[in-house]
């Protein structure tokens, strides 16, 4: 009996653990983009709050109907895509026009596996220096709070840096432990009492092409590319066969919902979802399962402490926040630029890219995380027939 129920508490530890390291890694990103994209603080807790309902309602019914550990999780790339939008004057309905654009975007790569095929055939070199673009400033801000807030932001980095090599998984949450305890020392207890149970927000989207070009279609590439291909990825490590119709068509429904109330997207998991699928869950491969359910029933109460996150977000100075978002994308920045220069024939054209995403130009009113996927693009592709024609 003993045996047994140990077995039985694997899956749910697994998932127990992939929840709350999960949120408790970037709700702060999380809130922070959706302000940056014009939401207030009572819009951001509402973003929060459907995002998490979205991703406890497509996990729980993925588990149920497939009986694999198929796992969703909100956008983190994406969610830093929108904190690099920040400063350029968006109304927040425009955002989510531009979160529908992407959602509808990703239905259709499910129910369209041509068009799929076409956007995961986006030359990873570029993708992947598109979103370390992104990510740079972010990644900065670490290093900014500890020049400007010395005895709030270091201790927050020290502890994230002494987990990293000690406890990796737990390395981000007891940085966010710590930044919560910066904030009540910088700002009291009182903004715990602003917070409230979150409400769900109805947000009427209106659709500005300069706005879906600069953060829809960015926030879906991020979305595809660094989010659901490492996702199969993951899923066909561990010997599962995940079904792409099910899984974009489930990533695109749930994330068109959350729009409307304010969320950005959700796809599947990648790091969350090894955590689900691999051996550690269940030593029995049909019944790890079980761990997706269980994170998928976990946060729907993650979702109702929203208000809450949104309240802490809203109290603490802006750049510790952004510090900690910085370290739960270090592992991602780390990654993506390492993609991005793995192939030598593309260095120069990855290397622009992301200088230019970086940059953070706006020009015709368009952001530069486009601006930089087409100069990579027409660099590579000027550089391939240079190369073509020399032979």
């Amino acid at each position: 009996m003993a045996q047994g129920g140990s077995t039985v508490f694997q899956p749910i530890s697994a998932g127990f653990v992939a929840a709350i390291s999960g949120f408790a890694s970037s709700f702060a990103l999380v809130i922070a983009g959706l302000v940056a994209v014009g939401a207030t603080s009572a819009e951001a807790s509402s973003g929060l709050f459907a995002i998490c309902l979205a991703v406890a309602i497509t996990n729980i019914v993925a588990a149920l109907w497939l009986r694999i550990p198929l796992a969703f999780a909100w956008s983190t790339p994406g969610a830093a895509v929108l904190l690099a939008a920040a400063n350029n004057g968006i109304r927040f309905s425009d955002a989510v026009g531009a979160f529908l654009v992407c959602a509808v975007l990703i239905l259709l790569c499910g129910l369209w596996p041509a068009l799929g095929r076409a956007i995961t055939s986006i030359p990873r070199p570029l993708a992947s220096a598109m979103l370390a673009g992104v990510l740079l400033p972010i990644c900065l801000a670490p290093i900014q709070a500890v020049a400007t807030l010395p005895l709030l932001a270091a201790p927050i980095v020290i502890v994230w840096l002494v987990l990293y090599r000690l406890a990796p998984r737990w390395a981000v949450p007891a940085a966010m432990v710590v930044a919560i305890a910066a904030v009540v020392i910088a700002a009291g207890t009182d903004w715990a009492t602003t917070a409230s149970v979150p409400q769900l927000i109805f947000v009427g989207p209106t659709f500005d092409p300069f706005i879906v070009v600069s953060v829809g279609l960015p926030l879906f590439v991020v979305t595809m590319a660094g989010q659901n291909v490492p996702g199969f990825v993951v899923m066909s490590t561990n010997g599962y066969l995940a079904p792409p119709r099910f899984a974009l068509v489930a990533s695109g429904i749930g994330s068109g919902a959350a729009n409307l109330f304010g969320g950005h997207a959700i796809n599947l998991g990648a790091i969350t979802a090894a955590i689900m699928a691999g051996p550690e869950s269940h030593p029995d491969r049909n019944k790890r399962w079980i761990a997706t359910l269980t994170n998928g029933i976990l946060y729907i109460p993650l979702g109702l402490g929203a208000g809450l996150a949104g309240a802490l977000v809203a109290a603490a100075p802006s750049i510790l926040i952004t510090a900690v978002a910085g370290l739960a994308v270090m592992g991602a920045l780390i990654s993506s630029v390492v993609n991005a220069l793995e192939d030598p024939r593309h260095r120069l054209a990855a290397i622009l890219t992301f200088l230019v995403v970086a940059s953070g130009v706006v020009v015709v009113g368009i952001g530069s995380a486009f601006w930089g996927l087409l100069v990579g693009g027409v660099v590579m592709a000027w550089l391939g027939w240079a190369r073509r024609s020399a032979v």
